[in-house]
């Protein structure tokens, strides 16, 4: 099961739960008890994922100019850095305003064709960003702990082939959801209303659920972190016997370049806690709709737990230029200098148009009256100098 595909699966099912809670909000399954609840959740959401998306844009783009442009910064953990930032992006222009776009309007707004395209873009972003971080992992880890297998020659061009090749391997995986997804009608007895949802299986199959929610957590969740954990295992180990074997008096360069492996292997881990925690309480979710699939949880509970466990999935694609930002001074100055040139470049710009306008004013007003001046007793009076 896609991250990304349980995110739409789960949309509808919550799209279900509003209607019910309007429906029912004079009755037991109403918590709040207050008529602006249903209202107020309408459009409260769709602002909260248009904040997620403008800061995810802003700190990812911003981010990858950085590594693009700043020829100290491009460096091997940099450019996975760049590509998961790119596979962050294309989780906030896709899979958010396709989520928001649910609040605001009754059916699904894409079509079949955007039932097939969008599940896969959003299922290769997921897969993106969790395997890019399991090859940072590894990357710090031969930095790290075999440090002699590195090979400098060419070292750009093959995490260029890397990353590429994480790319191609979450867009394969994706393909079976472009396939499979297709609309599917979901009917409720008890209030008698069809819903139109976009799924990779019919609502009347139980068992199918219950494979792709337990493949996803898997595939996309325990798997990659497994191997993270690992990876981290032998970092630290490696870290605590090295930091005693270094003698007091040792070689300052080596003292240095040791600081900044494991700065490094930090950053890499703030990460991998932040996709961790981050995407958990989604995972978590959907398990729990697929193995209760027979019977929907229409309780205003349920339904907030979901929306938040969404947003907190969502919020990770645009945390992790700033937990850079906190982490790294070479960034931090970088980003620093992004965001003054462009304030800069503003307050240049306004100036040149403040002087433009005073000067077209100016000229107006010079015109104006030299025109009036011209004019005695009916005649037009030529003076040289005036053009």
């Amino acid at each position: 099961m896609a991250s990304g595909e349980c995110l739409l699966l789960d949309l509808e099912t919550d799209n279900f739960i509003l209607y019910n809670i309007s429906v029912n909000q004079s009755a037991n399954l109403s918590l709040l008890g207050d008529d602006w609840f249903y209202p107020a959740f309408l459009y409260a959401i769709p602002t909260i994922y248009g904040i997620i998306i403008l800061i995810g844009l802003i700190g990812n783009i911003t981010l990858i100019k950085i590594f693009c442009t700043v020829k100290s910064m491009r460096n091997v953990p940099n450019l996975f850095i760049s590509s998961l930032a790119l596979g962050d992006l294309l989780l906030l222009v896709t899979c958010v305003p396709v989520d928001a776009s649910r609040y605001l309007a009754d059916e699904w707004l894409f079509g079949r064709t955007g039932c097939k395209l969008i599940p896969f873009i959003q299922l290769t972003s997921v897969g993106v960003s969790v395997f890019t971080l399991t090859a940072l992992s590894a990357d710090r880890y031969k930095a790290i702990v075999r440090p002699m297998e590195i090979q400098a020659s060419h070292a750009l061009m093959k995490i260029c082939v890397r990353a590429a090749i994480i790319w191609i391997v979450s867009m394969l995986l994706a393909i079976p959801e472009a396939v499979f997804s297709d609309l599917h009608p979901f009917h409720d007895k008890g209030t008698n209303k069809t819903f139109i949802s976009c799924a990779p299986y019919p609502h009347s199959d139980g068992l199918h659920p219950k494979i792709h929610s337990m493949a996803s957590f898997l595939i996309f969740y325990i798997i990659p972190l497994s191997v993270i954990s690992v990876y981290y295992y032998f970092i630290a180990k490696n870290l605590i016997r090295s930091a005693y074997n270094i003698p007091v008096e040792g070689n300052v360069h080596v003292r240095k370049q040791i600081e900044s492996r494991k700065r490094l292997a930090r950053t890499v881990l703030v990460f991998v806690c932040l996709f961790a925690f981050c995407w958990l309480p989604t995972h978590i979710v959907y398990l729990y709709r697929s193995y209760h699939y027979s019977e929907v949880d229409t309780s205003v509970l349920h339904f907030i737990a979901s929306i938040c466990a969404r947003i907190l999935a969502f919020t990770n694609s645009c945390v992790n230029p700033f937990a850079l930002y906190l982490l790294s001074k070479s960034f931090r100055k970088q980003f620093n200098n992004q965001l003054f040139c462009c304030r800069a470049r503003l307050l240049i710009r306004s100036q040149s148009m403040a002087r433009s306008t005073t000067r077209m004013t100016s000229l107006k007003s010079t015109n104006h009256s030299l025109a009036t001046f011209s004019l005695i007793n009916g005649n037009h009076v030529c003076h040289e100098g005036y053009v």
